[in-house]
């Protein structure tokens, strides 16, 4: 086949898969493919435990990863005043979104309700944030980072960036922008959905996913 039909032909089908995508996110994707056609050896991967179906391994890869993530936090925070990545994640939120609710913020780092509040109280009683009341409803709170807080925070962004730059290191920056593009749709779709997924069951929410 044509080079340059090879090429378009690749783009095209690249587009489909992936709308709204941009040529360099295809020149990306298309240029690490041809880089990775050797066959991936599985045998110390995921503990050597493989699922058969691809979709289960790659998830399993994910979370493994991000378990390894969290547990290596756990070190890089300690000296933070940190004792979880949890609480990096709240006060992180807290600082990106403002001065939020107590339950946006909680919703926006995936925790389940009860769970964030506790590690708010947490928080909250390390005096890294404080309670104040809403203008717009008096019934609610707004969660603040504190002056104690935003010094903790500081340190704790310069111990995270060296962890992502540590577990990332063999990564090329195209292998993880390329990563990026792969999967947010998955991110922003799901993100999106789980409010209203919460307290449905798996099936109404299979039926519902795998009919849209």
């Amino acid at each position: 086949m044509n080079t340059t039909v090879e090429l378009v032909t690749a783009w095209g089908a690249y587009e489909e898969k992936h709308p709204g995508c941009s040529i360099e996110d295809f020149c990306r994707y298309y240029l690490l493919q041809q880089k990775q056609q050797a066959p991936v050896n599985t045998e110390k991967l995921t503990g050597g435990l493989q699922p058969p179906a691809p979709e289960a391994m790659l998830m399993k890869v994910m979370g493994r990863i991000m378990r390894l993530h969290e547990l290596y936090a756990r070190t890089a925070l300690d000296d933070a005043g940190l004792g979880q990545f949890e609480e990096f994640a709240l006060m992180h939120g807290v600082k990106q979104r403002k001065d939020p609710r107590k339950s946006e913020v909680i919703y926006a780092t995936i925790y389940e309700l009860s769970t964030g509040s506790d590690l708010l109280n947490r928080l909250r009683e390390k005096g890294y944030v404080m309670e104040v009341p809403d203008p717009a409803d008096r019934r609610s709170k707004r969660v603040k980072i504190t002056a104690k807080g935003e010094k903790i925070l500081q340190h704790a962004y310069k111990r995270m960036g060296q962890l992502v730059k540590m577990m990332l290191r063999d990564m090329d920056e195209e292998e993880v922008l390329l990563c990026i593009q792969l999967l947010k749709d998955v991110e922003i779709k799901f993100s999106e959905r789980w409010p209203e997924d919460k307290g449905r069951s798996f099936d109404e929410i299979y039926t519902s996913v795998m009919s849209e």
